[in-house]
């Protein structure tokens, strides 16, 4: 009985419009929407600070995983290079940074709003981040800081 009620409302929810994804609280997840081309696990390419004279780390030097599930989670992990285990900051705790929680997108302003639940940094924990987005030609994803004052870039490309 119970599994008839299930399809029962399965079935008015898609006679009504509603997709079975955005009655269980998904938000746009639209074939080619970049909410969509966002999900999955992304691997770092390249980081690059401008303040550094635009200088750029390969995935050689540092070792990345960005993840965005369907569900609206996301994680990001970091290693620097060994001569960079001393590095903290905001972010980096002894040359890795990680952290993980709740992620938004707002299309229209090309911006993903990480909203952080868990980092190796405890300062971060309950900050939003709001990240500007861009997907290039060749299938990259490049993510950088919104705040003025940070002038970073991360490269990405889907494993």
């Amino acid at each position: 009985m119970k599994a008839r009620a299930c399809r029962t409302a399965a079935a008015l929810l898609v006679l009504s419009g509603v997709s079975l994804a955005q009655s269980a609280g998904y938000k746009d997840l639209t074939p080619g929407s970049d909410r969509e081309r966002l999900i999955g696990a992304w691997h770092l390419v390249s980081m690059r600070e401008s303040g550094t004279g635009g200088q750029s780390n390969s995935a050689a030097e540092i070792k990345g995983t960005l993840i965005y599930t369907r569900d609206g989670h996301m994680s990001v992990q970091l290693m620097y290079p060994p001569l960079a285990s001393g590095l903290s900051n905001d972010y980096v705790l002894n040359g890795y940074e990680a952290s993980f929680g709740s992620y938004d997108v707002d299309e229209a302003k090309h911006t993903v709003t990480h909203h952080v639940q868990g980092s190796i940094t405890h300062g971060l924990v309950g900050k939003d981040l709001t990240r500007v987005y861009e997907f290039t030609n060749e299938g990259y994803l490049i993510i950088k800081s919104a705040r003025p004052d940070e002038h970073w870039a991360v490269v990405w490309e889907h494993y």
